[in-house]
């Protein structure tokens, strides 16, 4: 490659470049080093405290564990059930049943509704007063099932999981997306040597899809690490802390006026977030060449 061509190419890369250091890399620095800061804003304060941040945190804030715990946990079933889900499915619709392309598109319908707009339309569902559920329960005869749905501490956490865990579209659509690119030469080729529809799967389908589940895997992780106005509208986090995430922990401290401890949470969640791909990649093999 000669002088020339390196020039253009810098000059190229020079604005993603500029665009990734302000909008990207400076406040995640900022971020880090903030946190090391007891930060207000009012009254006006920025003292260095170190760890000091990170130690209160893990050791006295008794809140953050059992938010923690809430968020690893909606972590884990996204990952494994809500991907299950959404890529059981695929594999169902790959075979081309009678109306597969109508629920293929109906099943996408509620990932590209807002957020909010799925939280309002669960928050009157699981209205104590006159929430189509406890209509229902009542209808059957089963008033003794009826709950305060989102304000009940035995129920608010799984309730709150509902409002999205139906929903698997995007892992759907592209693990059939995948399958349906895979060569019919080769299941043709499998049932030829005897293999059942089970074993195709098993066998065939899923090495090949292997990496775009990952893929879809990873998403679902991203997607409950950043989640936040299903949560805020449906509970901002209630009762107690039976419903509160990170990031609502996150936005609850900075709006107390703690910038420096919000953005110790934050760090938690990058670094979580970085540990969780890691898995995910080496698990999934996503590193390595096919």
């Amino acid at each position: 490659m000669n002088q020339k061509n390196r020039g253009w190419i810098a000059l190229f890369l020079a604005p993603t470049c500029l665009i990734f250091l302000l909008i990207f890399a400076i406040p995640l620095v900022m971020v880090f080093g903030t946190s090391l800061f007891d930060y207000r804003l009012l009254p006006k304060t920025f003292t260095f405290v170190g760890f000091g941040n990170f130690v209160k945190l893990f050791t006295q804030d008794t809140k953050f564990l059992p938010i923690l715990g809430n968020t690893l946990m909606w972590i884990l079933i996204h990952c494994v059930f809500h991907v299950a889900l959404g890529t059981l499915l695929a594999f169902i619709l790959y075979k081309k049943p009678r109306g597969w392309k109508f629920v293929r598109v109906t099943y996408m319908i509620p990932n590209i509704i807002s957020q909010s707009a799925i939280a309002m339309i669960f928050l009157n569902l699981y209205n104590a007063q006159y929430g189509a559920l406890n209509s229902i329960l009542k209808a059957v005869g089963l008033e003794s099932l009826q709950h305060n749905w989102l304000f009940d501490t035995a129920t608010a956490f799984p309730s709150v999981t509902m409002t999205w865990f139906l929903f698997a579209g995007y892992t759907t659509t592209l693990v059939l997306a995948q399958c349906l690119s895979t060569d019919e030469c080769i299941i043709e080729a499998a049932k030829v040597d005897g293999a059942t529809s089970f074993q195709i799967d098993r066998l065939v389908m899923f090495p090949i899809v292997k990496k775009m589940i990952g893929t879809t895997v990873i998403m679902a992780a991203t997607y409950m690490l950043q989640l936040f106005s299903m949560i805020y509208i449906t509970t901002a986090g209630g009762p107690g802390t039976a419903t509160t995430n990170l990031p609502l922990y996150l936005y609850t401290t900075m709006k107390a006026n703690n910038y420096g401890y919000a953005n110790t949470i934050g760090v938690v969640i990058i670094v979580i977030g970085f540990v969780t791909m890691t898995l995910i990649n080496r698990l999934f093999g996503m590193h390595k060449d096919d």
